[in-house]
């Protein structure tokens, strides 16, 4: 089974967002050397508690300290931007580090309402034209307008020998018809979607048209994953996790913090979609899954409580299923 990280780069209480990054740089390492396939940041904007607005500038930095693991989005919130820059910055990417970058597509907001009208005006208009957008920026990395379009004869320079390999992100069927229409990889979010992931990947493989990166479909299945040495400890992490969150958000919208009797039930919904548990535990959760998703790959994404957590997270995980210890 082939493991993936996708890192929010968390700034944890106490914490500035330069030790955050820090320890973005810090897993990214110790990622490659426990045999984890590929390290994807997200796009957030306007959080106070995420330090990565911009993936593009950390993965240029990654791309640095780490010789083979893939790189990537997770994901390019597309709406807020124009195609042709995105393919130049990660064509830019690609030339850096030759074979290793991945191009996640996404058509989230990332941030609040003021936020993202600060970053692309009407963002309603913009997800509208989303799969207009995405089939731009394909053409634009694939270079292969028709002859009369406007964009035919100018190209994202610089042009890597190794084009940025592009993938679908989405939480329902809809994001998997588009991934199978434009022949890309595809990646289901399960930790944030209460949709069918399996009816979805299922429609993704049986409707996918290849392209010109993948000959046959290829998916990812993303999962949220606590692990630790003992049972107790995965859970008591996964609750403090997640009562932290529920009552910051409830703050932000202020809102009285005392968590009533439906947001005791939203806690629950919230756990048990963790896979929190001891390796061995994990393993067989993540196995079954696989399975049952007929996932290519499991893509890992861990909130704990603190950096050190994280990371004892990730090798524990890496110890079980990719035996490097």
């Amino acid at each position: 089974m082939k493991l993936s990280i996708l890192d929010q780069a968390p700034i944890f209480p106490g914490h500035t967002a330069s030790q955050a990054l820090q320890a973005t740089i810090e897993l990214a390492k110790l990622a490659e050397e426990w045999g984890y396939t590929r390290y994807w940041m997200a796009e957030h904007h306007g959080l106070e508690n995420i330090a990565c607005s911009n993936p593009e500038t950390m993965l240029g930095f990654l791309g640095a300290i780490t010789s083979n693991i893939r790189l990537g989005s997770g994901a390019v919130l597309l709406p807020h931007y124009r195609s042709y820059k995105i393919a130049e910055t990660y064509n830019q990417l690609a030339v850096l580090c030759p074979g290793r970058i991945d191009i996640g597509i996404g058509r989230g907001p990332g941030g609040s309402a003021e936020t993202v009208i600060a970053l692309s005006g009407n963002f309603l208009e913009n997800v509208k034209a989303f799969p207009e957008k995405v089939t731009e920026l394909l053409h634009f990395l694939r270079r292969d307008f028709t002859e009369n379009n406007i964009f035919a004869k100018i190209n994202p320079n610089p042009i890597p020998r190794f084009s940025p390999l592009p993938w679908m992100l989405g939480t329902s069927e809809k994001s998997a018809q588009l991934a199978a229409k434009m022949g890309t990889g595809y990646v289901f979010g399960e930790f944030m979607s209460e949709n069918d992931g399996e009816a979805a990947i299922r429609n993704y493989r049986t409707h996918f048209e290849p392209g010109p990166e993948f000959s046959s479909p290829y998916t990812i299945l993303t999962v949220q994953v606590v692990c630790a040495p003992l049972q107790e400890e995965a859970n008591d992490i996964t609750y403090s996790v997640l009562h932290k969150q529920l009552v910051e958000e409830k703050r932000s919208l202020k809102q009285n913090p005392i968590l009533n009797e439906e947001d005791k039930r939203k806690l629950r919904n919230k756990i048990e979609k963790v896979i929190a548990g001891t390796p061995e535990m994990v393993k067989r959760k993540l196995e079954k899954l696989h399975a049952a998703y007929q996932a290519d790959e499991i893509m890992v994404i861990t909130y704990t409580n603190d950096y050190q957590q994280r990371k004892d997270s990730y090798r524990l995980l890496s110890e079980s299923i990719l035996q490097i210890k």
